[in-house]
């Protein structure tokens, strides 16, 4: 069995960059390099700043080198560990060439390979399942590819272990974006059954907090650092957008407590204040 860590583990979850090369706008409105740049600095300001840092999927907009250049440029500037894995935005061919000496993105193969890997992170497994399919926005699980996760849970049987993918395995019932969800869903529920050491799903694709038990666990998308998918649960409303508070999930772990999940907010909002006075009394 695992051995207690002496102290927390912290691991910031963020989601669905969409990067554009220059700091081009999306959608003529959004500025996604500014939105990162923010949540760069939101992570550097935490009390305690987190041991690694996760993005999950949809790096940039259009999956071309330039975007992943300057994405790069950008990501130089954090100060914590990063792991990538793609979304249905990106490209993986052009991901690898750009980030090279991120060697976990090959363990799985070259090029337009699927990007799967396993790594551990102190006292936690991070496992990256790639489901995006090439020019298309929904995900799919390749049965084919299912020994290689089963394989990977195995070999992890003993650590806590967060499995993270891009789109969510479960219907949010935003209409338009489930149409553009996850095939296949059930074969990989059977497979997370399998492995109760696997504390959470991690995925990104709504740029929202959508949280739901899962395979004997719990899955969930993290919220955007730019714009979120607009919440109207009409199975026929618009795809559309809003500039609501962006954010990123904070992964908490302790060995006496397990994993608790964070939902925190990007940008300014002032100090904090006390609830008590210098005397101890609660300020009326």
């Amino acid at each position: 069995m695992m051995q207690p860590t002496a102290k927390p583990y912290l691991l910031a979850h963020i989601t669905d960059l969409h990067i554009k090369a220059g700091g081009k706008l999306s959608y003529r409105r959004v500025d996604t390099a500014d939105a990162l740049r923010q949540c760069i600095d939101a992570l550097h300001a935490l009390p305690q700043r987190p041991d690694i840092a996760v993005v999950t999927g949809d790096l940039v907009d259009f999956g071309t080198e330039e975007e992943y250049r300057f994405l790069r440029a950008m990501l130089d500037s954090l100060l914590i560990p990063v792991r990538l894995m793609p979304g249905n935005h990106d490209s993986r061919e052009a991901l690898r060439r750009v980030f090279p000496d991120h060697r976990y993105l090959f363990e799985a193969g070259d090029g337009e390979a699927p990007i799967h890997y396993r790594i551990d992170a102190g006292p936690l497994t991070l496992i990256a399942f790639d489901c995006t399919v090439p020019r298309q926005s929904g995900g799919r699980v390749d049965p084919d590819a299912l020994p290689w996760l089963e394989a990977a849970l195995a070999a992890a049987a003993d650590r806590p272990t967060l499995l993270m993918l891009h789109h969510p395995p479960f219907h949010t019932g935003i209409g338009h974006m489930d149409e553009q969800g996850l095939e296949n869903a059930a074969l990989l529920e059977a497979v997370v059954r399998r492995h109760p050491q696997v504390e959470r799903v991690l995925c990104g694709h709504l740029h929202r907090h959508i949280v739901r038990r899962f395979g004997g666990t719990i899955a969930m998308t993290a919220p955007g650092p730019a714009h979120q998918v607009a919440l109207d649960l009409d199975p026929r409303a618009a795809s559309r957008f809003r500039m609501e508070p962006p954010g990123y999930l904070l992964h908490w772990w302790h060995p006496e407590h397990g994993l608790v999940t964070h939902a925190a907010a990007i940008g300014e909002h002032g100090p904090a204040y006390p609830f008590f006075d210098a005397q101890g009394k609660l300020i009326d």
